[in-house]
């Protein structure tokens, strides 16, 4: 049966930072469809764990800071220890510094890169390492943004960040569908989280936002989830290097 194709019994997804937002909507998302999550995050993901205890399903906790390369051996091999093996890895964790361009300090250029690409960029690696040695394949999902394909105002490097995620997905699509590893990405539109906090408390942003936005609503973490469950199922099993935009019709316009 069709629904079958998308039930995650049996299989261990790891997702970074899954303590709020989107990452905490899709780590639900996956443990509802029967994965065993690995919640991965700076802080505790305790009301992430709480949510998913609530329908019976499994979650361990990863405590890690991804600006900080040992972190990716720190968090496959916390995966590891929790559940034995990794299958799912959604690598939504990132930050955003808000800043005209011409005055951008060159440490926040930096931290932006770090955890967005350079930690993407490593933790891709090293699953996909762990996911050659299981020998069954794997899914990998990065997570973009809308600035994955627009400019954006004010966060040169958010934009970079996540227009080089979406073409690092397709590189490595390119080098690992032969192995059996898919990956891809989820482009959010405007989301109702921590960092839109600052577009939705400015009147004027927020509604020339909601102007354009065909669905007339900020997105939220549920909105995710769908995208979510599917590529990190076999449904998805032939589908490399795409990147699926949840925006609401946003780049429609």
């Amino acid at each position: 049966m069709i629904l079958d194709l998308f039930k995650l019994d049996g299989k261990v997804a790891v997702v970074t930072g899954a303590n709020t937002g989107l990452g905490q909507g899709m780590a639900i998302a996956l443990a509802q469809a029967g994965a065993k999550v690995v919640l991965v995050g700076r802080r505790n993901c305790d009301e992430t764990q709480a949510k998913i205890d609530e329908f019976g399903g499994q979650s361990a906790q990863v405590l890690a800071d991804l600006s900080l390369t040992e972190s990716v051996d720190q968090v496959l091999s916390g995966a590891l220890d929790a559940f034995g093996r990794v299958d799912i890895l959604v690598n939504n964790a990132g930050i955003i510094k808000r800043c005209d361009a011409i005055d951008v300090p060159k440490q926040d250029w930096d931290s932006v890169i770090n955890v967005n690409l350079n930690m993407v960029f490593l933790l891709c690696q090293a699953f996909a390492k762990q996911y050659v040695k299981q020998g069954d394949g794997g899914k990998i999902i990065n997570v973009c943004s809308m600035l994955s394909f627009q400019g954006g105002i004010r966060v040169p490097a958010y934009t970079a960040s996540k227009s080089a995620v979406m073409g690092l997905t397709k590189a490595l699509a390119n080098e690992w569908a032969s192995k059996g590893i898919q990956v891809n990405a989820i482009a959010p539109g405007y989301m109702a989280t921590n960092n839109t906090s600052q577009l939705r408390s400015d009147t004027d942003r927020s509604e020339a936002i909601l102007d354009r936005i065909p669905a007339g609503r900020w997105g939220t973490p549920e909105d995710m989830q769908g995208a979510a469950v599917f590529l990190a199922s076999k449904a998805s099993d032939y589908v490399n290097g795409y990147t699926v935009a949840v925006d609401g019709g946003w780049l429609a316009r």
